[in-house]
């Protein structure tokens, strides 16, 4: 098993009470501004710096100290947080920062793909510097609730030294060494977000084309969903071990349905494409010989094509 894909620690019912840590907080937009309360509230030490200076305000005027550049940040604490909007901020972030990160624990909070986490890993180490990627599940205003996620990963030592700090922004889980594995989380479980809300709403479209409830829909659509956790699981350790057993009923059978869920989305105009997907896999793996298996096994067809 790799590093990109150690189940990730349970996290602690009890965990130790966070020892008051000076910590730098490396941008202040509303997610940025955000950490830095949860760790002023917590009672840690907390230097903000900002590009845009007038975002250092509010923070100053409730304890928090301000740095006049990233350098200075960077060199008030032991533990240095950057949150900013993208990988070209981290960068112009990170060159103005340069050695003063030595000796520190750089965790990087922005958005961003695993290579670029295990670049800036890289980047870290090159000035001896310890590395935590970190992503965030959640919204501003839930931060140091456990209403939001922070999947970390990188320094094994980093973390287990300000694990109990981290934790004060909201619920927190370690993904293992290497850097990448919090983003592989974090891209996973967002794209999977994305994709069952772009499908529901195409199907409120359809539901709506029919003159039928839409709220109503929705209600008896989020019951159902009690049923998924099993199903997932299930898929997933169909996926591991190769074994497909027929999930949701053979292909033979689903595939039977398909050309009726094509035909009523298009007869009132709403978008067939991903059923035709599903329809054109499903003929893929019936012709290759596997009708009997199930939906799990459209995994298969999905590597690229060489």
């Amino acid at each position: 098993m790799t590093a990109a894909h150690t189940t990730p620690a349970a996290p602690d019912p009890t965990p130790a009470p966070a020892v008051p840590t000076p910590v730098s907080v490396l941008g202040l937009g509303a997610m940025g501004s955000a950490i830095a309360r949860a760790f002023l509230a917590a009672g840690h030490r907390t230097t903000v710096w900002n590009r845009t200076a007038s975002r250092r305000t509010p923070l100053v005027e409730v304890g928090a100290a301000e740095a006049g550049s990233a350098a200075e940040a960077a060199a008030a604490s032991p533990l240095v947080v950057v949150c900013v909007l993208d990988r070209a901020a981290v960068d112009e972030v990170l060159a103005s920062v340069d050695t003063a990160i030595a000796g520190k624990t750089l965790v990087n909070l922005t958005s961003g793909s695993p290579a670029q986490a295990r670049s800036y890993a890289r980047w870290a180490r090159e000035r001896g510097a310890e590395y935590l990627d970190g992503k965030i599940m959640g919204d501003p205003p839930y931060v140091g609730t456990p209403q939001v996620m922070f999947p970390f990963s990188g320094s094994a030592d980093a973390f287990a030294e300000h694990e109990a700090v981290l934790r004060e922004l909201g619920t927190v889980a370690y993904h293992g060494a290497d850097a990448g594995a919090a983003a592989v989380e974090f891209m996973a479980q967002v794209a999977t977000s994305y994709e069952l809300l772009i499908g529901f709403l195409h199907t409120l479209r359809l539901v709506a084309a029919e003159g039928s409830d839409v709220s109503a829909f929705a209600e008896r659509f989020g019951a159902s969903l009690a049923v998924f956790p099993t199903l997932l699981n299930s898929m997933a350790h169909a996926v591991a071990t190769g074994a497909y057993g027929p999930d949701l009923g053979s292909l033979n059978v689903q595939a039977a349905l398909m050309d009726d869920l094509i035909g009523h989305r298009e007869s009132v105009g709403v978008e067939a494409v991903r059923m035709r997907e599903v329809k054109e896999l499903m003929d893929r793996r019936i012709k290759d010989g596997h009708g009997d298996q199930g939906f799990s096994s459209l995994f298969e067809l999905l590597a690229p094509r060489a």
